[in-house]
């Protein structure tokens, strides 16, 4: 059956017709109590096992319910369930659809500076040397590539050591995954100046704010998560604020799943930088990885 005319015959038995508040609280404690009747079914089949031969008819039977309910809700506010259902998908395609079956954005460019000259391009493979030093009072981060110091010693900025100094590391890995670090390339030099537009919009100081924004954010939610250590997943509400907050610039062309991706493998790899206190982090953006190695 097609879910429009289903969500319209569904409203013709409806025994509270209208779009009020009490209207609309029935169907949402019908909703929540036809969850817990199929809960119930479940513990049944739990405890019984095969024994309990009504299982199946009586899950289709709660589902049918819970799906009149979600039907009944949509249709007083006013919304059509086909669109529910559409944006539905897009949102789950998004947030887990296989990271090797991703483009950026389907047909164009697979790196979003393509087409720049080589000086304007982040280096499709280069490594960064991470090494404390000694300050008047506090360790210092120095970062290195390729023999010449990279941006401004790093402390923690923080009253208590927190290891933020290495957070370079996630910069490393957003352009490593996403393709994308208006931060790694001030630093490595690589803004793309032949385009004034590109340069003052995607590689200028409100894009490098808001990717430095969403390093802090993203190392807040970690450090209550253990730092990633053994975890697999981000909470969608974070990576859907990281969305909200870059949504005008072209990473916006990158799914929530390559952003999960690029958290976590920056997070792998910022915890051996943290153990060992410095290292090798080597960036490939053709094969979209980050490793870490002990510096020698």
């Amino acid at each position: 059956m097609d879910i429009r005319r289903y969500q319209l015959q569904a409203a013709i038995t409806d025994q509270v017709p209208g779009k009020d508040d009490e209207s609309l609280m029935v169907p949402l404690l019908g909703l929540a109590g036809e969850t817990g009747s199929l809960l119930t079914e479940y513990k049944k089949h739990l405890r019984d096992g095969d024994a309990y031969r009504l299982f199946k008819e009586k899950i289709i039977e709660e589902l049918g319910d819970i799906l009149w309910y979600v039907s009944n809700i949509a249709t007083k506010a006013e919304l059509n369930l086909e669109d529910v259902a559409q944006g539905n998908l897009a949102k789950v395609h998004d947030r887990w659809r296989r990271i090797d079956d991703e483009t950026q954005g389907g047909p164009g460019p697979k790196l979003f500076d393509d087409g720049f000259p080589p000086d304007e391009q982040l280096p499709r493979h280069f490594t960064i040397r991470f090494s404390e030093v000694r300050g008047e009072r506090r360790v210092k981060l120095q970062l290195m590539s390729n023999g010449a110091q990279v941006g401004n010693d790093l402390t923690d900025n923080a009253y208590d050591e927190d290891g933020y100094r290495f957070h370079d590391v996630f910069h490393l890995a957003y352009a490593a995954v996403l393709g994308w670090s208006p931060v790694t390339r001030k630093l490595l030099k690589r803004k793309r100046r032949s385009k004034s537009e590109v340069d003052e919009v995607e590689d200028g100081g409100r894009a490098i704010v808001i990717e430095e924004a969403i390093s802090v954010l993203v190392f807040n939610y970690a450090k209550g998560h253990s730092f990633l250590q053994d975890i697999n997943a981000i909470d969608y509400e974070v990576l859907r604020l990281i969305k909200n907050l870059s949504s005008h610039l072209e990473v916006q062309r990158c799914a929530p799943r390559l952003w999960e991706s690029a958290i976590l493998e920056g997070f792998n790899v910022w915890r051996q930088v943290q153990h060992h206190r410095g290292g090798l982090v080597t960036v490939d953006m053709i094969a979209k990885t980050i490793e870490y190695s002990v510096k020698n």
